[in-house]
C-alpha cells in the first residue's frame, strides 16, 4: 500500500516526465525536419549535377553541319573570329540572302569589321547588316527579332559556338515566333567522348554556360531583366 510520501514523490515526478516527453517529441520533429531538408538539398544537388552532365554531353556532341539547307537569312552572334568566318562563308555560298552580325562593339567601324572577316567587299556592302545595340544574348535575341520581322524572313540560320547554342536558341525562340531557326554550331575544340572532363578550361566554360542556361530557363517562369544594379522583375507584356 502506497503511503502519503510515495504519493507525493510520484506526483512531483509526473510534470517532469511530461516535460521530458514533450521535449523529446519536439526534438524528434526537429530531427525529422532536418532529415527532410538534408535529403531535399542532396536531391537538388543531384539534379543540378545530373543536369550539368546532360548539358555538357549534349553540347560536346554538337557538330557543324557539312551542307546546311538554304535559308532566307543568317544571324551570327559575335564572340569569336570563327563565328564570323563561318557566317561569311555561309553567306558567300548562298545559304542565306542576307547576314546580320549581332552584338558588334559600338567603336568598331563597318570597314574594320569587313577587314576582320576578310570577306568580299562587294558582298559585305550589299548583304551584311550590323547590330551594335545588343550587349548580351538577350539583346541579341531582341535585335535579331526586329531584323527578322522587318524583312519578313521565314527561316534563319543561327551561327554561334556550340556551348552557346542552347541558350541562344532558347532566347531567340521566345521572340522569333514566325521564323524557324536552323542551328549552325561552331566547334573550336572537339569535346565529345567525355573530353570536356579532362580539359579544365572547357569544363569551366561549360559550367558557366550551364548556369546561364538555367537562369535563362528561370526567366521563362519569373521574367527578369538586366539592370545596371543587377536584375529586376520585367514588366508583364500588355495583352493583345
Amino acid at each position: 500500500m502506497m503511503d502519503a510520501r510515495d504519493s507525493i514523490d510520484t506526483a512531483g515526478r509526473m510534470p517532469v516526465l511530461v516535460m521530458l516527453s514533450r521535449g523529446f517529441g519536439k526534438l524528434g520533429r526537429l530531427n525529422s525536419i532536418i532529415r527532410v531538408c538534408a535529403f531535399s538539398v542532396l536531391g537538388l544537388i543531384a539534379v543540378f549535377v545530373g543536369g550539368f552532365a546532360l548539358f555538357a554531353n549534349t553540347v560536346s556532341h554538337l557538330t557543324t553541319p557539312a551542307n546546311p539547307a538554304k535559308a532566307d537569312a543568317i544571324i551570327v552572334l559575335t564572340g569569336g573570329q570563327s563565328r564570323l568566318d563561318a557566317a561569311m562563308s555561309l553567306l558567300a555560298s548562298g545559304k542565306g540572302e542576307r547576314l546580320l552580325i549581332s552584338g558588334v562593339h559600338p567603336s568598331a567601324s563597318r570597314r574594320q569589321l569587313q577587314a576582320a572577316t576578310g570577306g568580299d567587299t562587294k558582298l559585305f556592302s550589299c548583304c551584311v547588316d550590323i547590330d551594335r545595340a545588343a550587349l548580351d544574348t538577350i539583346g541579341n535575341a531582341e535585335e535579331s527579332a526586329k531584323w527578322v520581322e522587318d524583312h519578313a524572313y521565314g527561316t534563319v540560320i543561327l551561327v554561334t559556338n556550340n556551348y552557346h547554342m542552347p541558350r541562344s536558341l532558347l532566347e531567340m525562340g521566345r521572340l522569333l515566333h514566325g521564323a524557324k531557326l536552323e542551328p549552325y554550331p561552331v566547334v573550336n575544340t572537339k569535346l565529345d567522348n567525355g573530353g570536356w572532363l579532362t580539359k579544365p578550361k572547357a569544363l569551366r566554360v561549360l559550367f558557366t554556360e550551364y548556369n546561364k542556361y538555367l537562369l535563362a530557363l528561370a526567366r521563362g517562369i519569373v521574367p527578369v531583366k538586366p539592370t545596371p544594379d543587377g536584375i529586376a522583375l520585367a514588366e508583364a507584356a500588355a495583352p493583345n
